[in-house]
């Protein structure tokens, strides 16, 4: 990756939303900030070759699925899968387009990436605020021999509608009882503590200007703000480092000819090398397209990115979705049509 998330998320804003300028080959999307950055590299590749404009807002799951449902956006997208009935009743379906994992974020004097391990439990425990100081003994005893400061936990957390925080809060409550009756799961949780970021970029800068704050972001994100990030303890008992290699274990398994409308969820999955964290990032559109034209567009775009952005999902530690899920998700697409029920893309 040789630009930071920051410099790619500015080039996108500035060459995204020239709207007067907006040419009739131009698509529009907004939501998840955990792909934000994939998407902008994409853009600008997809500009170089076909001089037509992706133009993405990275405003959140929550606000990505709301533009789709008031149809203010050629798509949506979301780090929270829609059920299948909650994709029929809005008229909408969705597909994945990567794959990748939610890390825990440190900002703690002298550790190093890596060098703090953390359980699911233990981490549910700091973000409902029952473990509040870094040598606390439950941090210590699964840390010996690193030296942990006297010094309050500081939680970030998302202040937005977030699929990172639903696939962050999924996994809490699939690894803790407590966490689950009383915060559960979604884009947007009543956290118990701590202080809220906007998007991914949001709480990596905060973790980055808080010190002895604990926070999560989407991996691309720790890396190019260079945080330090813990390993984990998965499903199996092996404590794990976040990586394109743990991803992929997490996703091993994955089914996706068996999930009605792509609808899988990938946190606390089986494996010895699996990241508990790990998740998909969908794309959102209306079934019934008011503007065919414009969702011929938008498949072309992705049909485009399936072909010839997988080394760029890559080199920014995401994960591309296999070839034989992409062959169904081509598939999945005949079902969105203009008013007479043909396929818009053909």
């Amino acid at each position: 990756m040789k630009q930071s998330v920051r410099l790619v998320a500015s080039l996108a804003l500035s060459a995204g939303f020239v709207a007067g300028a907006a040419m009739a080959a131009d698509i529009t999307g907004a939501g998840a900030t955990f792909p934000y950055p994939l998407y902008a590299k994409w853009a600008t590749s997809y500009k170089a070759t076909t001089s037509n404009n992706m133009n993405y807002q990275s405003i959140g799951s929550g606000g990505g699925i709301k533009q789709i449902q008031s149809k203010t956006v050629d798509f949506g997208a979301s780090d929270m899968p829609l059920k299948p009935e909650e994709l029929e009743k809005s008229g909408l379906t969705q597909f994945p387009t990567v794959l990748g994992g939610v890390v825990p974020v440190i900002n703690v004097p002298g550790i190093a990436a890596g060098q703090v391990k953390f359980t699911g439990q233990l981490l549910a425990d700091i973000f409902l605020g029952k473990v509040s100081k870094w040598n606390d003994p439950a941090i210590a005893s699964l840390n010996p021999g690193v030296k942990l400061p006297d010094q309050k936990i500081t939680v970030v957390r998302r202040s937005d509608g977030s699929g990172t925080s639903f696939i962050f809060t999924n996994y809490l409550s699939k690894v803790s009882s407590e966490w689950a009756s009383k915060v559960g799961s979604n884009t947007a949780v009543n956290w118990p503590t701590g202080v809220g970021g906007k998007g991914n970029e949001g709480v990596a800068n905060y973790v980055t200007r808080i010190k002895g704050s604990i926070g999560y972001v989407e991996y691309a994100y720790a890396k190019q703000n260079k945080l330090a990030y813990g390993d984990l303890k998965n499903e199996a008992g092996s404590f794990v480092a976040p990586s394109d290699k743990s991803f992929r274990a997490a996703a091993a398994n994955a089914d996706w000819k068996k999930a009605p409308g792509f609808y899988l969820l990938l946190t606390n999955q089986p494996g010895k090398d699996s990241w508990p964290i790990a998740g998909a990032t969908f794309i959102l559109m209306h079934k019934k397209q008011d503007k065919p034209a414009q969702g011929t567009e938008v498949l072309k775009f992705f049909d485009w990115a399936y072909k010839n952005g997988d080394k760029t999902a890559l080199d920014l530690d995401y994960i591309p979705m296999p070839d034989n899920v992409k062959t169904v998700i081509r598939t999945s697409w005949k079902q969105i049509t203009d008013a007479s029920g043909k396929p818009v893309l053909n």
